[in-house]
């Protein structure tokens, strides 16, 4: 219950002027009153029940990287097109305001920037859809110097900055390439005051996922036209990712006492342009709503400070955990892809 729900509870008592004995104070008690007071108290515990209620409401924003598409080296515009066209349509029939980030190196072909790619942002952003910065080409900050990072940053931009900027809004999130924050304090704040210079707010992650080593399988199987196992694959999917929603909200009861909100990680993939319809509805299932990160992000949970940096991608709920001092046990109910997912993706 928040702050204004408590308020209005105790204003209630008050004009109520309740006592154990259910009369006011002087008043003499009669079957009237009785039946008054027993009236108020069910508005009352109605009302309480109520806010509660909608003071446990859950929310979740979904992300989508890699934008345009992960193509797997499918050229066809078609095929690209009917990616970016199932996933606006499947956020836009559910209201989920989802927002994609972008990996400007993929907007070119053999012959520099490719018009058709941008449009594909532009049916992206038509749909009412936000885009992010992922970087140009999605280098690991661990393996370059900063100064190298902080350019491909930039680079990674331009285009999508123009397009935003052309519908009057601007470009406000940074996704980091592989989730990599830095190996150390001194990068990882680096890093962070240059982003904040450039005007950007990071787009955290606390149901991470290992999607992509299903999409790469649901792409195999339809290459070899192998429909039945593209459909086991979908299906065992939509399987895994609820128990890693359920999972990671466990995990945000066990370091914060209640369940945050949540913000999804996922690819554009053709297994998840196939399958949006069925995340979706899994999420709304579990009692998610879906809300814009912006909203997400006023969470108070994610000003929950992170002390503890190595070489590693993880949800920042294992951040969180990690910082305040969590090891093993805490972490040893997280939920595993299928052992054929991971023995064969590579």
């Amino acid at each position: 219950m928040d702050a204004w729900q408590q308020s209005r509870c105790t204003t209630l008592i008050e004009e109520f002027g309740e006592t154990e004995s259910g009369h006011s104070p002087g008043a003499t008690p009669t079957k009237v009153n009785f039946v008054s007071h027993r009236v108020k108290r069910l508005f009352l515990l109605t009302f309480l029940v109520a806010s509660v209620a909608a003071g446990q409401t859950k929310h979740l924003c979904v992300t989508i990287d890699d934008l345009p598409v992960v193509a797997y080296g499918i050229a066809d515009t078609s095929y690209q097109r009917k990616i970016i066209t199932a996933l606006t349509r499947g956020l836009v029939d559910a209201r989920a305001p989802a927002i994609g980030f972008v990996n400007e190196q993929k907007l070119n072909d053999d012959t520099g920037l490719s018009p058709f790619r941008v449009s594909l942002l532009e049916q992206w952003l038509d749909a009412g859809l936000d885009l992010g910065n992922h970087t140009y080409s999605h280098p690991d900050i661990n393996t370059i110097t900063c100064a190298a990072y902080f350019a491909d940053v930039i680079r990674g931009e331009t285009v999508t900055r123009q397009l935003l900027r052309r519908r009057g809004t601007t470009l406000r999130y940074f996704r980091h390439p592989f989730l990599y924050l830095g190996s150390t304090k001194h990068v990882a704040d680096s890093l962070s005051t240059f982003l904040a210079g450039r005007g950007y707010t990071t787009a955290p992650v606390t149901i991470d996922n290992d999607d992509y080593m299903f999409a790469a399988m649901y792409h195999r199987a339809y290459q070899r036209r192998d429909t039945a196992d593209a459909k086991k694959v979908g299906r065992e999917y939509v399987a895994y990712l609820e128990t890693k929603l359920q999972y990671y909200e466990r995990q945000s009861v066990k370091l914060f006492g209640r369940p945050i909100a949540q913000v999804l990680l996922i690819h554009a993939s053709r297994l998840n342009a196939e399958h949006i319809d069925a995340l979706l509805a899994m999420i709304r299932r579990n009692g998610y709503s879906f809300a814009d990160l912006a909203s997400v992000l006023r969470d108070e949970a994610y000003h929950t400070p992170i002390t503890v940096y190595k070489k590693y991608g993880i949800s920042w709920l294992d951040r969180w955990a990690l910082s305040a001092g969590k090891t093993g046990d805490f972490f040893k109910e997280e939920p595993d892809v299928p052992e054929y997912i991971r023995a064969g993706w590579k």
